[in-house]
This record gives structure tokens, C-alpha cells and sequence, in this order.
């Protein structure tokens, strides 16, 4: 008996359980047969679903040589999978059994909508890219099938469901669903009556929940839709995955933190206008040691991003294309509460979830509506992860090309922005046209946009260099009140903060942004190096430097704090180094143009540098 495997990779197995390395094509065959009536098809019919684009005198050729191919593999086996005569292809029943028949699954309502489920979370023929739109009709028009035999055995499991694991199936199975299909309203209103939080009483939650946390916590319902300024009618909606939570240390609650994402899950199936990425889903990009390729294989635009520790269940929420993280909180989880907390955190994990995508979901409309131009912005962003002039020059002509697809793109006006300031760190020559540019850039953005942290982040980065220091912290304020929660803005005002004479604001201000990006950008740890420098923490600042994955930029502090420290060698290695990068550089020159707002700090950082040997 041969087993023909069709959920996630295709392959076919033999009766020892060795792949048989059938042609890719030849297992397309079977399964599309094993679909069909009598499961037999004609040689011109699988030719013709097999090579749609080809003429028929191809095809035919093409399955002719597929044909030759398989015989070679079969030789004199006894028992082969497929029949083939002149006229026709046939798959043997008794010799071949699919995945597929777990759909025929008889017995117990719950056990027979598991099997069915976990089959179908691993997407019919998920591996196969298909090759001709006939296939790729077939698989849709399969997989809508699977659908409503999925649905018709969940409603035909829901009313025995008692335990909590009877749920749990039933739960994965209804956001399976949804996902697909998010105008299912008998599925969204049956996912929000299972039951969360098992054993709690109604005066029990009202209790602690007055208790840890003042505000009103209010449930998500269907009543509470996404405020969207833009119509989806035409679109997608967007796609959040909720990512199950990974343990720091010892974490003994991680079975109950995971057990909490799913009840958030669930919860949030109440929203129309956002599409839920089922928890399976969740779990396999969770495992994926490339998650980013992944997610953008799911085209999924939000994660919520989860972290167990002894300090309670961390949540960030994530707008992918852009790395930006939209909001973030930190939910005790104390063994002795855990219990009554999990359902009440759930609730409020939802409730700021879904206000931060109604806030932040319309401007992300905007943003995309016109696709070239967002395509060329986000070109421009990942240019900008790197701190080197051809990265930034690049990303430049990346930003101006989407403005010529929009002109009032507000977004490519900050990326300018934000390439000028960057040019006249790299390169240190204090050039003022560089600051003139990115001051314009940035009022342009806001112009556009007062709304956006992005335009007065920029701005307030301009004013800093240009040595307007206390409208720089002014313009930083107001970023950060705009999108509290955005750690590149955060980061920016700390930067400020350590010009402005404030180191020690701005180390604990650029940790709260290393808080919420733990794998931190190179520019946090250089902001982060020169905020020890000015509280004379040497050790620390050398730490930051050697932390970065690029150190160019960092080498001149790097080399004043090991000159401070008495470390000559070391600092005579980060000199030479600087000199390497930029062999021009003049000390008092540089020093006349940061816009140090103290003296002090001018003083030390020139110690430091001429006890470097610059």
C-alpha cells in the first residue's frame, strides 16, 4: 500500500514507508485524480489540466515523457499506483491511500473534527507553487471544499463539547476558518461563547480586576468594530498573527501564558475588519528560524510578539513592514492569581490591542494606497538599517522615487529627512546644506502629516544638529506623546536628551527604547555609548561600541573612552580605525559643530579624544 501525502509537502511513500521519488508533476497527477470520479481521467484531460499553456500537441508530449519517467521508476513492482493504458490514467484504490480520506473519518464528532483540522492547518499542497492557472483553480476550488466539510463538523462537534480541550479543538478549528473567511458571522458569534478563564466567577473577576487594574477593562465585541476611514470593500483586510509566547528563564506558566494567547485570539475574532492568523499558523512561525521570510510569505502586516519571565508576560505589537512597534506592555502572571489574571489579562490585552489597530490601521491605509509608491518607501527603510554613506545614498534615490509616484507621500519626506541628517553624521564635515535639506524634508512631512511622530522625529533630530537644542527636545516630546510606544522616536529623544546636558535621562530613555527592540538597532548602542561616556562609565560605553554589529561609526568614542580609562592601546586601535574611515577629520572643527548644549561635555569628549591621539 502506497500513502499519498497532500497536506503541507506532496510526496508519496511505499508500504516500508521510503519516498518514492516520483516527478513532481507525476504526484500532481495522482492527487488531482485522487479528486476525481472513479478516480480515472483521460490522457488529453491530464494533459491538459497538467500543461494549460502548452497546445495540445506539447502536452501530450510533455505527459508521454512524465509517463516514461514514472515506468522507470515503478520497473516490474507489483502493485503500482497508477494504471495506464492508451486512452487512460487511472489511481488505484487498493493500492494507493491519500490524507485525503481523513475527510471520510466516521466515529466521534470532536475526534473526526480534530483529524480534520490538523490535516487542513497544513494547507492542501502548501509546498507546491503552481504552474498553470488550471492547477491553481483546482487547489482553490479543493481547499473551499475542505472548508465546509471542516465547518459542517464543527457545528456538528459543538453541541457535545464539554472539556477544556473539546474547546481548544473547537477553537482552532472556528479561527482556521475565520481566517479565511471573515464574513463567517455563525463562526465569529460561536468563537466569542466558548468559554475562557474555566472556574471563574462573575463577582470573583470584578473583584481582582478592580484590583490590578483601575481603569475599566472592557471586553472587544462585535458590536466594537475597527474605525477605518478608508473602505476595505475593495481590499483585504489586514493580517495580525499572535505569536505564542517564548520562556526567558525559568517560567513554570508557560503552558497558561500560550493558553492566554489563544483566549486573546479568540477575543479578537470579534473584529471585522482584522483578519486573525489561526494559532497553528502562530505556532509553525513561532518554530521558524527565518520568521521574516515567513511572515511575509503569509502577507501578515501585524505580530504580536510574546515573552515569558519572572517579571510577568511581555507583549509588543509589530507593524512588520516597517519593524515599528505600535504599543507595548508588561501583564503580571504570579502563580498564586494566575488563574482568575489570565482571562482579565486577556481582556485587557485585547481591549489595547484593537484601539491601537483602529488608531494606527487608517493611517496605514493612506500609506498604502498607492502601491509604488510604498514599495519604493520601504526599499528606502531597509536601506537605512545600515549606517554607511552608500546605504544612505541609496536609500535617498529610493525616497524620491516615491515621491514621484506621490508627491504628498509623507512618509518618503521623513525618510529624506531622515538620509540628510544620517549623511552629515557619516561623513563629519559639518556641511550646513545637509542640515537645510533634512529641516525641509521634515516640515514637509509634517505639513503632510501633523499627526505622524515620523515628521516632528525628524525635525527635532534636525534641530539637535543644527544646535537648536531645546526646540530639538520640543519637537521629540511631541513625537514620543504622538506614538508612545515607538522605539525609534524614543531612541531620537534620548540622543537629544544626551546633547542637552541630560545623560543619565537619556541612558534610562534609550534602555526603555532597548526594552521595547531588544535585538536593538546599531544607532540605540551608539546612543547608549555616549550616554556613559558623559556620566564617566568608560567600561559601559566600550561595552555599547563592541555590542554593535557595525562599530565604524562609533570608533571616535570608543577610543576617547579607552584613553579615559588609560587603556592607550585599545584607544590607538579605534583611532586608527576612525582615521582609516575618514582621514580628514579635524578635532576642533567636529567639536565647533555638535551642538553640545553644555560645556562640559565639550570639554570631556575633547579630553578623551586628545588623549586618543586625534
Amino acid at each position: 500500500m502506497y500513502r499519498l501525502q497532500t497536506f503541507g509537502e506532496l510526496m508519496l511513500t511505499d508500504a516500508t514507508g521510503n519516498v518514492v521519488r516520483y516527478p513532481a508533476k507525476g504526484l500532481q497527477m495522482m492527487a488531482y485524480l485522487h479528486t476525481r470520479k472513479d478516480r480515472v481521467l483521460s490522457r488529453p484531460e491530464l494533459a491538459s489540466f497538467l500543461w494549460a499553456d502548452a497546445d495540445a500537441e506539447l502536452a501530450g508530449l510533455n505527459l508521454r515523457k512524465l509517463i516514461s519517467r514514472i515506468r522507470g521508476i515503478d520497473g516490474d513492482n507489483v502493485g503500482v499506483p497508477l494504471e495506464i493504458t492508451a486512452s487512460s490514467i487511472r489511481l488505484v484504490s487498493t493500492a494507493v491511500e491519500a490524507d485525503l480520506q481523513v475527510m471520510e473519518t466516521t466515529g466521534s464528532p470532536l475526534v473526526k473534527l480534530d483529524a480534520i483540522s490538523s490535516l487542513l492547518q497544513r494547507g492542501f499542497l502548501a509546498s507546491m507553487r503552481p504552474a498553470a492557472k488550471s492547477i491553481e483553480e483546482w487547489i482553490a476550488r479543493e481547499s473551499a471544499t475542505h472548508r465546509l466539510i471542516l465547518r459542517e463538523a464543527l457545528f456538528e462537534a459543538l453541541p457535545i463539547a464539554e472539556t477544556a480541550n473539546d474547546f481548544r479543538i473547537l477553537s482552532g478549528a472556528g479561527l482556521y476558518l475565520l481566517e479565511r473567511e471573515p464574513t463567517d458571522e455563525p463562526v465569529r458569534a460561536m468563537l466569542r461563547q466558548f468559554p475562557g478563564g474555566a472556574g471563574l466567577k462573575d463577582g470573583m473577576e470584578r473583584t481582582v480586576s478592580a484590583k490590578l487594574y483601575p481603569e475599566p477593562v472592557r471586553l472587544i465585541s462585535a458590536s466594537v468594530p475597527l474605525e477605518m476611514s478608508v473602505d476595505r470593500e475593495q481590499s483585504a483586510p489586514p493580517r495580525l498573527v499572535l505569536l505564542p509566547p517564548v520562556a526567558e528563564g525559568h517560567a513554570p506558566a508557560l503552558p497558561l501564558a500560550s493558553a492566554l494567547i489563544e483566549d486573546v485570539t479568540i477575543e479578537l475574532c470579534a473584529l471585522r475588519n482584522i483578519s486573525i492568523v489561526a494559532p497553528h499558523t502562530a505556532e509553525q512561525i513561532r518554530r521558524d528560524s527565518d520568521k521574516s521570510t515567513v511572515v511575509a510569505r503569509h502577507s501578515i502586516a501585524y505580530l504580536l510578539d510574546t515573552k515569558l519571565s519572572g517579571e510577568g508576560l511581555y507583549a509588543q505589537l509589530v507593524y512588520f513592514p516597517t519593524d515599528e512597534i505600535l504599543w507595548a506592555g508588561r501583564f503580571p502572571m504570579t502563580p498564586e492569581t494566575l488563574p482568575i489574571q489570565r482571562r482579565l489579562i486577556a481582556q485587557r490585552l485585547t481591549s489595547s490591542v484593537a484601539q491601537e489597530l483602529a488608531r494606527n490601521e487608517s493611517a496605514r491605509l493612506r500609506l498604502e494606497a498607492n502601491a509604488q509608491a510604498y514599495h519604493s518607501y520601504l526599499i528606502g527603510s531597509s536601506l537605512m538599517g545600515k549606517l554607511t554613506l552608500p546605504h544612505i545614498r541609496r536609500a535617498r534615490n529610493a525616497f524620491k522615487e516615491a515621491l514621484r509616484h506621490n508627491q504628498d507621500f509623507a512618509p518618503a519626506f521623513t525618510g529624506l529627512s531622515r538620509t540628510y541628517t544620517s549623511e552629515w553624521l557619516v561623513t563629519a564635515q559639518g556641511d550646513p546644506e545637509l542640515l537645510r535639506l533634512a529641516e525641509a524634508n521634515a516640515l514637509k512631512a509634517i505639513e503632510r502629516d501633523e499627526w505622524s511622530a515620523g515628521g516632528h522625529r525628524e525635525l527635532g533630530v534636525t534641530k539637535l544638529y543644527l544646535g537648536d537644542v531645546d526646540e530639538s527636545v520640543a519637537a521629540l516630546s511631541l513625537a514620543e506623546e504622538l506614538s508612545p510606544h515607538f522605539a525609534d522616536v524614543i531612541y531620537s529623544h534620548a540622543d537629544t536628551l544626551v546633547h542637552a546636558g541630560r545623560p543619565r535621562d537619556a541612558l534610562s530613555k534609550i534602555e526603555r527604547a532597548m526594552s521595547l527592540n531588544p535585538i536593538s538597532p546599531d544607532a540605540y548602542l551608539w546612543c547608549a555609548a555616549g550616554a556613559s561616556y558623559f556620566i564617566e562609565q568608560y567600561e559601559q560605553t566600550i561595552a555599547y561600541v563592541e555590542a554593535m554589529k557595525d562599530k565604524a561609526p562609533a570608533h571616535r568614542i570608543a577610543a576617547a573612552a579607552c584613553a579615559m580609562m588609560g587603556d592607550r592601546k585599545r584607544a590607538q586601535i579605534y583611532r586608527q580605525r576612525a582615521n582609516a574611515l575618514n582621514p580628514v577629520f579635524d578635532l576642533e572643527k567636529w567639536l565647533a559643530v555638535v551642538p553640545f548644549k553644555e560645556q562640559w561635555q565639550k570639554d570631556l569628549y575633547r579630553e578623551g579624544l586628545l588623549q586618543a591621539g586625534f
